[in-house]
């Protein structure tokens, strides 16, 4: 179950950029995002809830305390800052800089448990955080939006210190239904989010495209009901460096989705800046095993 999981993480989440980019031509990214994952956790919830009756999980405050942490992380910081992001970023790019996510994983665990950094990890770090610089900050005039570029970067860090954050939360037993609780709450911060920004007041909010809705659609049921479910699930039953290989795929789908859908050009600078990330990523991810006595 778990490298059916991960497998759903890879191919399903690397679409999603396709998906969240066609989506925000035409619906405001925040209000969108938000209603996405009210929908998905409300769904999520009410089912458990159905399925399960008189086996019903206790939920206390101290749940919902650590389901809103998470979705503030994982759903208003990342999918939301990815969604504002791919407002003025190709697809394909943000899923590069969001490939990072394992760079900052072991940054959180170096900063916030002192766990030690290998030499090899360190390289990785240096390695990815020069390339993203090298992504965005390129040598001819084509550089990347800044503000775009800037938000992919901070989607990807609070994705970092939710996922840590998400290892020892406490939740409900039932991880279903803590994962509807995470997307409600997400949800919920989102919508204040896009409240408060004046996306509601944009009357271009009541003609989204059919391309939008149909991409929305998709968010709902893969992206959030199939793909996230399927990892944050994965956060809780397999190690966390096993979990984060889903950066080296993800990146890969979303590039060549990116250009052969959208047709976004892929350049000899964005093939060696991601190819970097991902051996960083790898540096980072990969766990040397002690040799064999027999």
């Amino acid at each position: 179950m778990i490298w059916t999981a991960l497998a759903i993480v890879y191919v399903v989440w690397g679409s999603t950029y396709l998906a969240i980019r066609i989506a925000v031509e035409s619906m405001p990214p925040l209000a969108m995002a938000g209603v996405r994952f009210l929908i998905a956790g409300g769904v999520l919830v009410a089912w458990r809830m159905a399925v399960l009756r008189d086996a019903r999980p206790r939920i206390t405050l101290g749940h919902w305390r650590s389901a809103a942490i998470v979705g503030a992380a994982l759903m208003l910081g990342g999918n939301g800052g990815v969604a504002l992001a791919e407002k003025s970023v190709p697809s394909g790019i943000t899923a590069l800089i969001v490939a990072t996510v394992p760079l900052w994983i072991a940054l959180v665990d170096r900063v916030w448990f002192r766990r030690a950094l290998p030499v090899r990890r360190f390289a990785g770090l240096v390695i990815g955080f020069g390339a993203v610089a090298a992504l965005v900050w390129r040598p001819d005039a084509s550089g990347l939006d800044i503000t775009g570029a800037a938000l992919a970067v901070a989607a990807a860090m609070t994705w970092a210190v939710g996922s840590v954050y998400a290892r020892g939360a406490k939740l409900p037993d039932d991880a279903s239904t803590a994962i509807g609780m995470e997307m409600l709450a997400g949800g919920v911060l989102l919508v204040a989010a896009a409240a408060l920004s004046g996306e509601f007041a944009d009357p271009a909010i009541l003609h989204p495209t059919a391309a939008s809705l149909w991409a929305f659609a998709y968010l709902v049921v893969f992206g959030a009901l199939v793909g996230f479910s399927a990892y944050l699930w994965l956060l809780r039953v397999a190690p966390i460096a096993r979990v984060s290989t889903y950066a080296y795929v993800n990146p890969v789908v979303a590039v060549m989705l990116g250009s052969l859908i959208l047709r976004e050009p892929i350049g000899t600078h964005t093939v060696a800046a991601g190819a970097a990330i991902l051996a960083s990523v790898a540096l980072i991810a990969w766990e040397p095993k002690a040799p064999s006595l027999v």
